[in-house]
């Protein structure tokens, strides 16, 4: 299980904020052998979700990702820099934080589609939650990429109650 705390940067405590930083460093730069700027200036205009958890009798964090305000990084809000560090893995904490992030988004932003540049390696897995493939693949640090994009909530509703 993990506790959700949902904020604001400027709203995040400095020392949460550090534990966002270094699982990200840790995944993102250190495990995926990929230099590159992290902090690249949308943390500033994003809401922050982060997964915590108990583990070895204090509280870790789990499962992070940010969903992006729309016209930072797209035309539309986009959940991004999503991570589970490693020792977290294989528990389901990555699809719990994309629902998590999901409903989020939806609440904020209920007319607005989401857009997301993945990881190409995790194509199928952001397809599982309703992201379409709209791009070729392009090379993003090294490492390729699609942009995939889930249509606002009011429009997969409508789309679920039409019978289709």
């Amino acid at each position: 299980m993990l506790n959700w705390q949902f904020a604001r940067f400027d709203a995040l405590p400095i020392r949460d904020w550090y534990q966002v930083s270094a699982a990200r460093v840790d995944v993102f730069v250190m495990e995926q052998n990929c230099p590159f700027q992290d902090n690249d200036g949308a943390d500033l205009h994003s809401w922050h979700l982060l997964g915590w958890t108990m583990a070895s009798g204090t509280v870790e964090l789990a499962a992070y990702c940010r969903i992006v305000d729309a016209g930072v990084k797209f035309a539309e809000p986009s959940i991004g820099r999503v991570v589970t560090p490693r020792k977290f893995r294989t528990q389901g904490y990555g699809k719990l934080l994309l629902a998590e992030a999901l409903d989020r988004h939806d609440a904020l932003y209920p007319d607005l589609a989401n857009r997301i540049g993945a990881q190409a390696r995790l194509e199928k897995f952001y397809q599982g939650f309703g992201y379409q493939t709209v791009s070729d693949i392009y090379i993003e640090d090294d490492i390729p990429h699609l942009e995939m994009l889930r249509p606002a909530r009011q429009q997969i509703n409508l789309k679920q109650g039409s019978g289709s």
